[in-house]
C-alpha cells in the first residue's frame, strides 16, 4: 500500500533539491532577526534524516542525546556530527555517524538526496542528508552520545499547525528558534530549524 504523505515529500523533495537547484542560504540566523549574519569559520557536519517506511504511515527516527556531550548536550537530534577528513562527501560523515551513534548499517539506507546546508549559531555548517529505511529496524543507542531513540510521525512533521516560535536566553542575549511538542518529547533549536525549513522549503505558503 502506498503512503500517500511520503509518495508527496518524495515528489516535492526530487523537485526542491535535484541537481542543478541552486544553493539557498539556511540556517538559525535566518530564523532569528536579532542574527542576520551566520557565525565565520564554520565546522562541517552533517545529519542524516531517516524516514521508516511504515505500512500504516511514515515516520522520522530521532534520539536524544546524553548530557554528557561537549555539543548541544541533552537535546533531541538527528544521528550525525562532524565531518572527518576521510569522509568524501557529506553522506559519507551522516552515515557514518548514524552507524556509530544508533546502529544502523549504512547498506539499509536508501538515499533521497540532501537539503542545503545549514549554519548554526554555534558554529557548524550541517548538510541534513535525508535517507529512507524499512523496518524492521536492529537499532542500539551508544551509551556515550544517545539516551534515547523514537519517531514522529511524517505527517506530523509536515504540518505547519506543529511548531511553535521560541525566545529564549542564550549566552546572555534573547534569540529566536523554533519549538516542535510531541507527546513527551520538545524538539527546538538546530533540530527543530532544519525540519521548519524542511516544510517550508517543501511547502511553501
Amino acid at each position: 500500500m502506498t503512503d500517500p504523505v511520503l509518495a508527496e515529500f518524495r515528489r516535492r523533495f526530487s523537485a526542491a533539491f535535484g541537481p542543478g537547484k541552486p544553493r539557498l542560504e539556511t540556517g538559525d540566523h535566518m530564523l532569528d532577526l536579532q542574527r542576520p549574519q551566520p557565525p565565520k569559520l564554520l565546522k562541517p557536519a552533517a545529519v542524516l534524516i531517516p524516514i521508516v517506511q511504515h505500512v500504516d504511515g511514515a515516520t522520522v527516527l530521532l534520539t536524544h542525546r546524553t548530557e554528557t556531550l561537549s555539543s548541544h548536550a541533552g537535546q533531541i537530534a538527528f544521528p550525525g556530527g562532524r565531518t572527518d577528513a576521510t569522509d568524501a562527501f557529506s553522506p559519507m560523515t551522516a552515515l557514518r555517524e548514524a552507524q556509530e551513534e544508533i546502529g544502523l548499517a549504512p547498506q539499509s539506507v536508501h538515499l533521497l538526496g540532501k537539503m542545503h546546508p545549514y549554519a548554526t549559531g554555534s558554529g557548524y555548517d550541517i548538510t541534513p542528508v535525508v535517507g529512507l529505511v524499512k523496518p524492521p529496524l536492529k537499532l542500539f543507542a551508544n551509551p556515550d552520545e544517545v539516551n534515547a531513540i523514537f519517531e514522529v510521525p511524517l505527517a506530523f512533521l509536515m504540518s505547519g499547525s506543529n511548531y511553535q516560535k521560541l525566545e529564549l536566553e542564550w549566552k546572555g542575549a534573547m534569540r529566536q528558534t523554533y519549538a516542535i511538542p510531541y507527546e513527551t518529547h520538545y524538539i527546538w533549536g538546530v533540530t527543530a530549524g532544519i525540519l521548519k525549513t524542511l516544510y517550508e522549503t517543501l511547502y511553501p505558503s
